[in-house]
């Protein structure tokens, strides 16, 4: 059973900065994309940042310049630096994984910013 495990969430003031891992466990063959979303209170789930295999990135308007996506494609992990964080941030950061057999999410980890 394949299954993505958020962790570094947690609770920093406005102007902060925090650093997101998510490691698969289980044997995930050919992963295309690897994502971060989010999902705030009463809001829908959004696309916060996405890497692909060849380490294109897509990030949201709102994380641009702020925030950056890595991975480790050997170790099946993907991080998210938070910079300068805004208590708008925050929310529950899931972990997505597009892969040849199949998509995976996390169960979430949540960020607190406090202004």
């Amino acid at each position: 059973q394949v299954q993505p495990v958020e962790s570094g969430g947690g609770l920093v003031q406005a102007g902060g900065s925090l650093r997101l891992s998510c490691a698969a466990s289980g044997s995930i063959f050919s992963i295309y994309v690897m994502s971060w979303y989010c999902q705030a209170p009463g809001k829908q789930r959004e696309l916060v940042a996405s890497i692909t295999t060849y380490g294109s990135t897509n990030y949201a308007d709102s994380v641009k310049g702020r925030f950056t996506i890595s991975r480790d494609s050997a170790q099946n992990t993907v991080y998210l630096q938070m910079n300068s964080l805004k208590p708008e941030d925050t929310a529950v950061y899931y972990c997505k994984l597009s892969a040849r057999s199949g998509i995976y999410w996390g169960k979430g980890t949540l960020v607190t910013v406090s202004s």
